[in-house]
């Protein structure tokens, strides 16, 4: 068994992930990036690194809150809509590089740009999200592996990316689309040689934060003090408040609180953890 204790970095962010400053991440739909990984990349930008994010789909089938948005709920126009949200988060956040998987230049050489679709989810008994038996058939979790994987290996190289970072093994609550995510930065990762770092949620802890984490689920041995690190992003909150505001069909910030459209709320994380992985054998 590994194990390690966390560690909470307050130094400049431009050492962060071991200091690659081309950081590529990697995330499913509209307003993920905010929500799990937001003051990072604030705290990347203002600080001259290079932070690139891909995002899969639009959230096509996303629920709606209530409220002036609900008549976009199940319409065409959600997805146009959640572009503009996700433009606006990203201005916010100071973070320039971005691309929808499918379109350049997250598309890969000589094919038609093409649109991966929300795969949608429904609730497991477990309470865990499962997938959806609806998903239409250009949901991303029906496309070829190796179209997606082809798209991503183009982004990563135009973008020279210098480590990945996506979610955990399990999509941090299950979504297929995060679990797809995963499986393919971590893919793209190993094919270029690169740093995969996961993104670690409160659900995806086997304990407590600040004792010692059981890391034995990877297959290989986690080598090195940084295996999980824990990022300080107070300094960078207003700006990842202001972008998590932008998300307005799937969110409302109540306080220090996330809100999401079904009711459950979420603390606003003010520590942002990643743990590395080892490359894949």
């Amino acid at each position: 068994m590994v194990r390690h204790s966390e560690e909470i970095v307050d130094l400049d962010p431009i050492t962060w992930f071991d200091g690659a400053r081309r950081v590529l991440f990697v995330h499913a739909h509209p307003d993920d990036e905010t929500i799990t990984t937001g003051g990072t990349l604030a705290a990347l930008s203002e600080a001259g690194a290079e932070p690139g994010l891909v995002t899969l789909t639009r959230g096509e089938r996303g629920e709606v809150t209530q409220g002036p948005f609900a008549s976009l709920a199940g319409t065409d126009r959600l997805a146009a809509h959640r572009e503009t949200e996700l433009a606006a988060a990203l201005f916010m956040l100071g973070v320039d590089r971005h691309a929808y998987l499918g379109t350049p230049p997250a598309r890969a050489a000589d094919r038609e740009p093409r649109t991966y679709v929300d795969s949608g989810m429904a609730w497991g008994q477990d309470g865990f999200a499962t997938a959806s038996p609806d998903a239409s058939v250009d949901a991303l979790t029906r496309a070829s592996v190796i179209e997606p994987l082809n798209d991503l290996l183009a982004l990563a190289a135009e973008w020279a990316a210098e480590a990945v970072v996506s979610y955990d093994a399990s999509g941090g609550y299950g979504h297929p689309d995060h679990v797809f995510a995963h499986r393919l930065g971590r893919a793209v990762a190993h094919g270029l040689e690169l740093p995969f770092w996961e993104i670690v949620t409160e659900g995806s802890l086997p304990g407590e934060a600040g004792v010692d984490l059981d890391v034995a689920e990877a297959d290989e041995a986690v080598e090195g003090p940084t295996a999980l690190v824990a990022y300080d992003v107070g300094p960078w909150n207003e700006r990842k408040l202001a972008a998590l505001r932008s998300h307005a069909t799937q969110l409302t910030v109540d306080g220090d609180t996330i809100v999401h459209v079904g009711g459950q709320r979420q603390p606003i994380e003010l520590i942002e953890r990643y743990r590395r992985l080892p490359q894949l054998r």
